[in-house]
């Protein structure tokens, strides 16, 4: 069976690597049907840093097709995504096709596949902000809606599409257990539009941050060239367009930042759109901010696990900062990832300066680091199906 996974923002590269490794694993093993992995590139980011360098990092091979859709507008991006990736689908046919999270390549991969009558499965279904001022919001929405296979990274996900009036679901929305697809579909399932199907398989980003670990660790350590030293710096992203459209929402931002820091420094890899438009505005914070160019992931998880507190606008590093049992203030007026709240890793900045009470150890609410190998039994199991 051919299995085509769209991918064009820095998020979905990462996201592609562990799924990327378990079908060359079950290819290997000889364990049912070969699956060929089908790489589309829509090139929706097109900076070398946010894009190529995770290729590099991650040993990723070549995409079997690089769209060059390049930066503009949501519609027109997302028009062009979909009749460049609609022209692909329909040469090479595929049997499924993958899409990663709630970007514009996510949103106009899923829609030319469904209008094909593609079997689509969104990694990340679920998640929901309630904010749709915000243009990911937007896309997942839309997204789940043309799905056949909801791949949900936590119950909460899965209780959100609940709500939306979805109903047919493995194991009752909980984490379903690699042992299940052993079997040979014991419940008859099927893939279809009409009657989408909500399982729970767990966060793949967990995934990718237990095989990040011991990589980032093993190399030269980034805080030594940065001149900072563990636990004695607090990081800083700041990417969404909400937060850096307006100059006087990200000077906000900054001063907060400066305020939450509580003295220490600040490292600052910064966006390179962020970079272009706000350099000057920027720059008036140097005595407090030291702004980088943007780190490859295994540096950045590096970086995160030292640092004292991370302020982001990032979902991923919310996760990530949870996982590594690092303070974070999101800076934004809510988050999707509600399970990072209520563990007391992470806070909304709305709500500083009220205290972090972390949980001891971060709990299993996005799952157990399986979540590429249950999505290609998954798939292998419906694929026999179809």
């Amino acid at each position: 069976m051919t299995v085509a996974n769209i991918v064009g923002a820095r998020p979905q590269f990462i996201k592609y690597c562990p799924v990327s490794l378990a079908i060359s694993r079950h290819n290997q093993e000889d364990n049912g049907p070969v699956i060929r992995d089908l790489l589309i590139h829509t090139g929706q980011h097109y900076d070398y840093l946010m894009s190529r360098v995770f290729f590099d990092e991650f040993g990723l091979r070549e995409p079997d097709y690089h769209l060059d859709v390049g930066s503009g507008s949501h519609g027109w991006q997302t028009a062009e995504i979909l009749s460049r990736v609609e022209d692909v689908l329909n040469k090479e046919q595929p049997d499924l096709v993958l899409v990663y999270g709630d970007t514009n390549s996510t949103l106009g991969g899923g829609l030319a596949a469904a209008k094909l009558h593609i079997p689509v499965a969104h990694v990340e279904a679920g998640l929901r902000s309630y904010n749709k001022f915000m243009p990911e919001e937007i896309n997942r929405l839309l997204t789940d809606q043309v799905s056949a296979l909801l791949l949900c990274p936590s119950k909460v996900a899965v209780q959100n599409l609940r709500r939306e009036g979805l109903t047919a679901m493995l194991n009752k929305g909980e984490l379903v257990s690699l042992e299940y697809f052993r079997r040979d579909n014991p419940d008859n399932l099927r893939l279809s539009q009409n009657n989408p199907l909500i399982v729970n398989i767990g966060d793949i980003m967990y995934d990718v941050l237990h095989y990040s670990l011991k990589r980032s660790n093993a190399r030269k350590p980034v805080l030594n060239q940065l001149g900072f030293l563990p636990k004695q710096y607090c990081l800083l992203t700041i990417h969404r367009a909400e937060n850096t459209d307006l100059e006087a929402r990200l000077m906000h931002l900054l001063e907060f930042a400066v305020d939450a820091a509580q003295n220490r420094p600040i490292l600052f890899p910064i966006h390179p759109r962020t970079q272009a438009r706000w350099k000057p505005q920027v720059e008036k914070f140097e005595a407090s901010i030291r702004v980088i160019e943007p780190l490859s992931y295994f540096d950045m998880v590096q970086t995160l696990q030292h640092s004292a507190l991370v302020m982001t606008d990032s979902g991923g590093l919310q996760k990530e900062a949870y996982w590594l049992q690092v303070p974070c203030i999101t800076l934004r007026e809510e988050t999707e990832w509600v399970e990072t709240l209520e563990s007391g890793w992470n806070i909304l900045y709305r709500d500083y300066p009220g205290a972090h009470h972390p949980a001891e150890q971060a709990s299993l609410a996005y799952g157990d680091g399986c979540t590429a190998q249950r999505i290609i039994n998954l798939i292998t199991v419906l694929g026999k199906e179809a």
